[in-house]
């Protein structure tokens, strides 16, 4: 009777777990162009998500070309671009590249010359030689003809208006009215380069205006020509989403919650905003990561965009980033709470930057770009660690004709090594590993999480100890709540009262431990203990499938043994 018991158990688990996921077809559907949007989201010509997973590429510096094309060619950044995971670039513009014909008319060659810059002059020649005599108009053209025939999407930024670094608040480059940033200029330029790219099948949008900032900034000034600038773009090339940046350095959409944007058009608009660790000034280092964290998303999801998601447009965080090398404690904080708020609504994003180095930047020949994903010399990926931490932001995880075949679930994210929390078998420690093959989790009112189809749920066993999987999950230490101000601090109580945390050993192992720097501390890094129980309807691979049969067994011969 017992044995028969026991293998009733598997069969159900098996038929429960086990065979809609073997059967599944795992499709996913070729991204038809142009895009627009459904609610919240960016889709394809047929419904389905497409997640912008962009970086940026400065094309607004004084020499007013892509950087880069002194110590690569285009055709290999483009293709490097896709295989570090990204789909889209955001290519910066200035407006007087596309408004001011005696510089649009100067050859590559002649802009470097003109700035005393030799020695890139020699770099294009060898790396790019199509190039190098072409005028700086074409010369945008042939970077942005490369990204479309590698299948790169591509986001036109109007960065700023006289080329040069961005931004401060006295450039001139600011807001409408600056002395380089005539209204009327701004609108031409629009309407010519949403003209000019208008049979160019990857140029999926454009963004309006890079960072708004200024004394002179208000939010009347902001709707009268944000509208006119949207509506220029729209009839020039109507297939364009029209993307649309706030004040105060893209830091500030508030003054949408009293009175929308009016349009004629829809299905079309996206907002964006921006979010680094300088943002919060040095926050990070200064308090409580905990608490700094929790205004800091605060702050996002109130007055810089994130309330728009319910009111069913999307949002694009065109800008963020850090250095590289990952010793700046403020930038590393911030980074991990950016990637929790990022998974948990599954934004849409542009990392700031590609670029290893400029050609010239602020009167400095060659300056190395710390931020970049490129080392100085753009021959290889300056930290690549930073990719895979980036890497579960690149796919989408929901939203229309994402892979339902598990329907909603969730699954553990882990922002420090851009992990999630899966298993080997039932008896082995959860490890992280890639979201991909994440666990699909269900999460009760009760705070009980349980793998989705089956009877296990994650339990706290003792502090130090690894996190297991059991089947008896009505006692205290199968219940995980979300505490501390950043509510990424997944803790629950032991059978001895003690209060015990989500954490990560060496080996990447998940394991529970004294929860840290919950109450004020200004010295420690929470960072290890953070996880974000993320919404999911992305399938996983079969290999889950597999695993649900495997415990099955393990968990019978388990029972079998220690009963007779």
């Amino acid at each position: 009777m017992r044995s028969f018991s026991y293998s009733f158990l598997t069969i159900l688990i098996i038929l429960h777990v086990a065979l809609p996921s073997l059967l599944t077809n795992h499709h996913n559907s070729v991204a038809a162009l142009p895009l627009s949007t459904d609610s919240r989201w960016i889709v394809n010509e047929s419904g389905q998500r497409v997640k912008l997973s962009c970086v940026n590429w400065a094309t607004h510096m004084e020499t007013m070309l892509a950087e880069g094309l002194s110590k690569q060619s285009i055709d290999v950044i483009s293709k490097q671009i896709l295989s570090m995971g990204f789909n889209c670039v955001r290519l910066t513009w200035p407006l007087y590249l596309f408004t001011n014909d005696s510089l649009a008319n100067l050859t590559v060659r002649k802009s470097f010359q003109n700035l005393g810059l030799f020695e890139s002059v020699a770099g294009i020649q060898a790396n790019n030689p199509s190039i190098i005599d072409l005028s700086l108009m074409n010369a945008y053209q042939a970077v942005v003809s490369n990204l479309d025939s590698n299948n790169v999407m591509i986001i036109l930024d109007n960065h700023i208006s006289k080329p040069g670094w961005c931004c401060s608040d006295f450039d001139g480059n600011g807001f409408f009215g600056d002395v380089y940033f005539k209204p009327e200029m701004w609108l031409k330029g629009l309407t010519k380069v949403a003209t000019t790219f208008n049979l160019t099948k990857n140029v999926v949008g454009m963004s309006l205006r890079n960072e708004l900032r200024g004394p002179k900034q208000n939010s009347n000034d902001w709707y009268r020509y944000m509208q006119q600038g949207a509506e220029a773009v729209h009839l020039a090339n109507p297939n364009l989403l029209v993307i649309v940046s706030g004040l105060s350095y893209d830091r500030d959409l508030s003054f949408l919650q009293k009175q929308p944007l009016k349009l004629t058009f829809t299905g079309k608009v996206v907002f964006e905003a921006h979010w680094y660790a300088f943002s919060d000034g040095s926050a990070w280092i200064d308090g409580n990561p905990n608490q700094v964290c929790g205004r800091a998303v605060e702050y996002m999801m109130n007055k810089a965009g994130g309330f728009l998601l319910a009111q069913g447009y999307p949002l694009f965080v065109s800008e963020f980033g850090i250095d590289q090398r990952e010793t700046n404690d403020n930038d590393n904080r911030y980074f991990d709470c950016f990637l929790g708020w990022a998974a948990e609504y599954d934004l849409d994003s542009a990392l700031w930057t590609l670029a290893g180095s400029y050609y010239l930047r602020e009167g400095v020949v060659g300056r190395e770009e710390f931020y970049g994903l490129y080392d100085w010399n753009w021959g290889k990926t300056r930290n690549p660690s930073f990719l895979q931490k980036i890497a579960a932001l690149q796919s989408p995880l929901q939203g229309p004709g994402v892979s339902n075949s598990r329907r909603p679930h969730k699954i553990i994210y882990h922002p420090a090594s851009g992990l999630c929390v899966l298993r080997k078998s039932l008896f082995e420690p959860l490890k992280l590993g890639p979201c991909s093959m994440s666990e699909a989790w269900e999460y009760s009112p009760r705070n009980v999480l349980t793998i989705k189809g089956t009877y296990f749920c994650l339990q706290a066993d003792k502090i130090g100890k690894p996190a297991k999987l059991s089947i008896l999950c009505n006692g205290d230490n199968t219940k995980w709540e979300a505490i501390s101000d950043s509510k990424m601090h997944l803790a629950s109580k032991l059978d001895n009262g003690s209060v015990v945390c989500l954490d990560v050993d060496s080996d990447n192992s998940v394991i529970t431990d004294t929860c840290k720097c919950l109450n004020g501390e200004k010295k420690c890094d929470p960072g290890k203990q953070w996880f974000k129980i993320v919404n999911s309807t992305h399938d996983a691979s079969a290999t889950n499938s597999l695993l649900a049969i495997k415990d099955a067994t393990d968990l019978v011969q388990e029972v079998m043994l220690t009963s007779f």
